[in-house]
């Protein structure tokens, strides 16, 4: 008698992609699961990703754009704050959850087998969907004040997303497996993503750093929030290459999150 085991391959190939294909019905479950969840029990729902951000727009505005007096390139602060605000918490949001996506599903790793690559895309999702919600709250804003997006600058909004999906994606996959290991990642990753936002220009302009500006372009997510305000408030031209720089650092960063998963992927459910 033949015995067939079914189990994750140690390297990442077509086979995989074809794989997650196959199971796009579970990719769905989870990223609704999710979602379900999340708002569970709460009475306005959904409507909390419209106003974690707006909240947090508030407060940026009236410390850092009225009290400490940061400039905003010409843009009113809370529009130009909140523009960096959506791509910023799509990013962080989606690492946070992505990071604990194996731990908080353990009792079905252990008993069956799918692509565990799912877990943290889906997670991902999840955030994307709040973004677009989000963003809801943008437009209102822009009408506000009168902005009129380019049209040109609207095509380079789905390429921003996507440079932040691979970002999330990619280190959320490193800490994700790390986590399954090392439950130190959800004590650190909190403190991090604090540390990381005041190095990104979330709360202030690029230009604000001087001759210390390359130090901020290291940050892939510097030039997605450049983007994004030179695309959407005409603050500042695009700069493409900055646009390339952060695509190929986050294509890569994606690439080693892969590896290194489907690396120690074969170990989840005897360690988790």
């Amino acid at each position: 008698m033949e015995t067939t085991v079914i189990g994750p391959r140690k390297t990442f190939s077509l086979k995989d992609i074809k794989e997650l294909w196959q199971y796009r019905e579970l990719l769905y479950f989870f990223t609704w699961k999710d979602l379900k969840v999340r708002y569970k029990q709460t009475t306005i729902g959904i409507l909390w990703a419209i106003l974690q951000p707006f909240i947090t727009m508030v407060v940026f505005t009236i410390f850092f754009g009225k009290l400490a007096g940061l400039p905003s390139d010409g843009v009113p602060y809370p529009i130009f704050v909140y523009t960096g605000l959506l791509f910023w918490q799509f990013f962080s949001g989606a690492l946070s959850e992505t990071s604990s996506s194996l731990t908080g599903n353990q009792s079905i790793i252990t008993k069956v087998y799918f692509p565990r690559l799912i877990l943290p895309i889906s997670s991902v999702i999840t955030k994307f969907i709040d973004f677009l919600v989000a963003s809801i709250i943008l437009v209102a804003m822009m009408i506000y004040y009168g902005y009129t997006p380019y049209l040109g600058g609207l095509f380079i909004i789905p390429l921003l997303l996507l440079i932040t999906f691979m970002a999330s994606v990619g280190l959320g996959l490193f800490l994700s497996a790390i986590n399954v290991k090392y439950r130190d990642v959800r004590y650190a990753l909190p403190f991090f993503i604090q540390i990381l936002l005041f190095l990104t220009p979330v709360i202030y302009p690029a230009s604000i750093a001087g001759k210390y500006s390359w130090f901020l372009a290291l940050n892939p997510m510097t030039g997605v929030i450049q983007s994004a305000r030179a695309a959407l408030l005409g603050s500042t031209p695009i700069n493409w290459f900055l646009i390339g720089i952060s695509a190929i650092a986050c294509f890569i960063m994606l690439l080693i999150g892969i590896v290194y998963f489907k690396k120690v992927e074969r170990y989840f459910a005897d360690v988790i």
